[in-house]
């Protein structure tokens, strides 16, 4: 049976057993709340069983029909006869038109025979692998003799040129600190000679081994883009630890050779 609590409503699906036949005091689980529970009304009895139905009327009887007798079909109708064309006294027949054996015509007889299908993947690849020996082609010219180097042997415009400012560099400073790192600082300064107002580029420093071979570069940056006629700035760079075989120090404009 189904207890329902009268305070909160939450319900309680309980055996009837646990109710008993004179009823009992419950109390909700949810609210505390406690109530004398009536028992169980016994279910009513079941309906009678419904009268079974009547039997089935006896079929009926049927008269004698008369009977009657039918010829019998006719047989399937027989085809016409063939009739031939009547020939005419005096009349001259026509001999029968022969027969013309139609041409040997081949519809792709102008055609070429087939040719093999081409593997569009294979002729994308050979492609791609051209383009990519191309690129590597172009990338090793570039380092190996530089941009303007390439444009020039191809006899292309560089577009290299000089700029009227001048480079002056103060003695390198070269010693060890304390911490046990090697500083490397430079100095110098830029000079505009020209009459007109010049625009400063950066300045590329390089170190050199005793066969010329630059084993460090770095770029210093100016304290100002541009110079009056006749002024001058100085600008100045230091670095850690640079190369210990590095023998001489070259500055140059960015886009120009370097000066030694």
């Amino acid at each position: 049976m189904i207890l329902e609590c009268p305070e909160c409503s939450t319900r309680y699906l309980v055996p009837d057993s646990a109710i008993g036949v004179e009823g009992r005091t419950v109390r909700c689980a949810n609210c505390r709340h406690s109530w004398f529970q009536e028992p169980p009304v016994p279910e009513e009895e079941a309906l009678a069983a419904p009268a079974p139905p009547p039997p089935p009327p006896p079929p009926p009887v049927m008269a004698d029909q008369p009977r009657f007798d039918l010829p019998d079909a006719p047989d399937d109708e027989a085809p016409p006869p063939f009739l031939e064309p009547a020939v005419l006294p005096g009349a001259r027949v026509a001999p029968p038109e022969p027969v013309v054996a139609a041409p040997d015509y081949d519809a792709f007889a102008h055609r070429p025979p087939f040719r093999p299908r081409r593997n569009a993947l294979r002729r994308w690849t050979v492609i791609a692998v051209l383009v990519g020996l191309l690129l590597i082609a172009g990338i090793g010219a570039i380092l190996f003799v530089g941009a303007p180097g390439l444009l020039a042997r191809v006899g292309l415009p560089v577009g290299t040129d000089e700029s009227p400012l001048r480079l002056k560099d103060n003695p390198i400073e070269r010693r060890e600190l304390e911490n046990g790192s090697e500083l490397f600082a430079v100095s110098g300064q830029i000079t505009n000679p020209s009459s007109e107002k010049q625009r400063v580029p950066d300045i590329r420093a390089e170190l050199r081994d005793a066969q010329g071979r630059i084993v460090y570069s770095w770029t210093i940056n100016p304290q100002q883009r541009t110079l009056n006629p006749g002024a001058s700035i100085d600008f100045n760079s230091a670095k850690l630890d640079v190369p210990s075989n590095s023998k001489r120090l070259e500055l140059s404009f960015a886009g120009e050779a370097a000066n030694p």
